[in-house]
């Protein structure tokens, strides 16, 4: 450690600066007050492809010198306090029957260094958010619902079976985490006697007739996990509703989806009682995104149910680039909602996926232009998978963070270490501060944490290192970026 923390002191002079650094306080909630302050120190922490004793290591701190001007043949990256963005909600990911199942093949012991690993954010990387699903999902070895078919009634209403391994999982990594964390619910697909193909997968729509009814199943399922004893904070109205799968899918336009919440789905949360929960509509792709929020938040009957748009990264699925425009447009045009990033993998399980750096550093990749486009929260796909990247009924196998080996063993990718970087650091109430990299090469995304501190994520894709100098209210420090590395700096 010793001659790591040489060579990354000893690099040419790279200033990470700060301007006019602060001391803040905040809750989730509550807005972010910012008083002056010049830190005293930088704490820094780096995961590396070239060196596997990289992996969230501290490896250095650092003091401030006297800022000088940049040239501009310098590389850096800039900080300013004073003006502040998104309010963070949290980062996590999803705990789903496949998950639930390949935890409970764990020894005690290695379910607790899971637990530990994912949840306490002094052990592992403090993850603050779960989303889990009502009825099944791909991501399972078979296809349920709650109630007898037919039931229009309700009375048939059973989620006992969610009761057995998974809520149960939700409810330790709570725990873990200290308390609670915001929960928020998913679904793939209605009953197939509501859907006009008569089926749970590919696609169909929900007959007209039914809307109201899975309105009224979705507050059941709600009632029932809070009686259960786990809080729910919010709910998505559909996951990825323009999607005809070979597995649990359903359909909506966006007119559909608008109206539904407006007829349907808003009045009925406030109707039980559940006003408070967060409603997040499209939940599908970042390409299609501003088309959903604007057709749906234009309506002002549907959207004063509206908490945000959730989205994915899978346009990517045809080649193309990641749209964070799409997302930029989103959050400018509507700034009083917020931007959650619900689900991401990487398909197609091999265990040389598992292992590619390439695959951590798509992670970071998307971490850092979601958020600096006011995405307020983050969230992975399945955070626990078997060495087969399942079970999955439909064989939808995909790489997790975190896989069980054949052995029984936990098998941590690079994917983990990489979003930890920004779950560990960038706390619930966090605020987005303004910065910027002066070069394209170097991804970098600053945020003030409730307790002052202040977390600044740098990310280098590239096979060189780079020093690179940065300015900040009469201070900067000498940092660098490693050849295919992610670091994050806590000022202090």
């Amino acid at each position: 450690m010793k001659n790591k923390t040489k060579s990354l002191l000893g690099l040419s002079s790279i200033a990470l600066v700060i301007s006019g650094m602060v001391a803040c306080s905040s809750q989730p909630t509550t807005e972010t007050t910012c008083t002056g302050l010049v830190p005293e120190s930088a704490t820094v922490y780096t995961t590396a492809k070239g060196d596997s004793t990289l992996r969230l290591t501290q490896v250095a701190t650092l003091q401030p010198s006297e800022y000088k001007q940049p040239l501009e043949t310098e590389t850096f990256v800039y900080i300013d306090p004073t003006h502040t963005f998104q309010t963070m909600i949290g980062i996590g990911g999803a705990i789903t029957d496949a998950v639930a199942e390949n935890f409970s093949t764990l020894s005690p012991e290695k379910q607790q260094e899971f637990l530990e690993k994912y949840y306490d954010k002094e052990k592992g990387i403090g993850y603050s958010m779960i989303r889990t699903h009502i009825n099944s999902c791909d991501f399972g070895y078979d296809m349920y619902t709650y109630i007898a078919d037919y039931d229009s009634t309700l009375a048939t209403f059973d989620m006992s079976r969610d009761t057995v391994k998974r809520l149960p999982l939700v409810k330790k990594a709570m725990e873990t985490a200290g308390g609670t964390l915001p929960l928020y619910l998913s679904t793939w697909s209605a009953p197939a006697w509501m859907k006009d193909n008569n089926s749970r997968i590919h696609g169909g729509k929900i007959k007209p007739q039914y809307l109201q009814l899975w309105a009224d199943y979705v507050c059941k399922y709600i009632g029932a996990v809070e009686a259960y004893g786990i809080p729910v904070w919010g709910l998505t109205v559909q996951n990825e509703p323009m999607a005809s799968q070979t597995w649990e899918s359903c359909i909506y336009t966006a007119e559909e989806e608008r109206d539904y919440v407006k007829n349907n789905l808003g009045p009925t949360l406030h109707k039980n009682g559940y006003a408070d929960k967060k409603l997040f509509v499209w939940d599908h792709n970042r390409d299609l995104i501003f088309h959903r929020a604007s057709t749906i938040l234009n309506d002002p009957e549907a959207a004063k149910y509206v908490t945000g748009v959730a989205y994915h990264w899978y346009e990517t699925w045809t080649g193309a680039p990641m749209n964070f425009d799409a997302l930029k447009m989103t959050k400018a045009t509507f700034p009083d909602k917020e931007l959650m990033f619900s689900e991401c993998c990487i398909e197609g399980f091999t265990w040389d996926k598992a292992k590619d750096w390439a695959s951590g550093e798509k992670y970071g990749y998307s971490i850092m232009n979601d958020l600096n486009s006011g995405t307020a929260a983050w969230n992975d796909w399945n955070i626990l998978l078997n060495h087969y990247g399942g079970p999955t009924w439909v064989k939808n196998f995909c790489v997790s963070p975190v896989h069980v080996t054949e052995e029984g063993e936990l098998f941590y990718t690079n994917i983990y270490y990489y979003i930890g970087h920004f779950s560990k650091f960038i706390r619930p109430g966090a605020k987005r501060l303004a910065s910027y990299s002066s070069r394209a090469y170097l991804l970098s995304t600053s945020f003030v944490n409730p307790d002052g501190t202040v977390a600044v994520v740098v990310m280098n894709q590239g096979d060189n290192q780079i020093d690179f100098n940065m300015i900040m209210s009469g201070k900067q420090f000498a940092c660098s970026s490693l050849p295919h590395s992610i670091s994050t700096y806590i000022l202090k």
